[in-house]
């Protein structure tokens, strides 16, 4: 697919329907069931300022093509405030032409803006494809995820 140029933005209130559907394949393709109250509340929260969830998306000819979403948080190794990037897709047809690259090279230079001292990320140890991309910014390192949930 021809490498058309990006342009990368923080989401906006006229986006949610776009961002739904990649939201949805994010979802679909992690095979997770995010419940509807919780979607709502995680646009609400991508739109609110003062959380510190931060919404980007890539937009190639006028519409979206990829999402980002972010945290930045205080760590305990550093002083300075750390970035992870929670969710990271791309749509499935655009795949290829920069879209991710585009969106953590723009998470990096909000790094350096915000005088953030990291940003990372995980995914899963087969998903090669988006390894292929990551691998291009920083090797991967031994940790091991532990994720217990904690019901209401």
């Amino acid at each position: 697919m021809k490498a058309i140029p990006v342009t990368v933005r923080a989401l906006a209130p006229g986006d949610q329907a776009s961002w739904r559907e990649l939201w949805d394949g994010y979802n679909a393709f992690y095979e997770a069931r995010v419940p509807e109250e919780v979607t709502r509340e995680t646009w609400q929260r991508i739109l609110d300022p003062t959380f510190p969830l931060l919404g980007r998306c890539a937009v190639r000819e006028g519409a979206l093509c990829a999402i980002a979403h972010a945290v930045v948080h205080p760590s305990t190794w550093q002083v300075e405030p750390v970035c992870y990037l929670e969710d990271l897709f791309v749509d499935p047809r655009v795949r290829g032409t920069g879209a991710g690259r585009a969106l953590i090279e723009d998470l990096l230079a909000l790094c350096r803006e915000g005088g953030w001292s990291a940003l990372y990320w995980h995914t899963r140890q087969g998903n090669a494809t988006a390894r292929r991309l990551y691998d291009r910014f920083a090797p991967a390192d031994d940790f091991v995820r532990y994720r217990i949930p904690v019901g209401r």
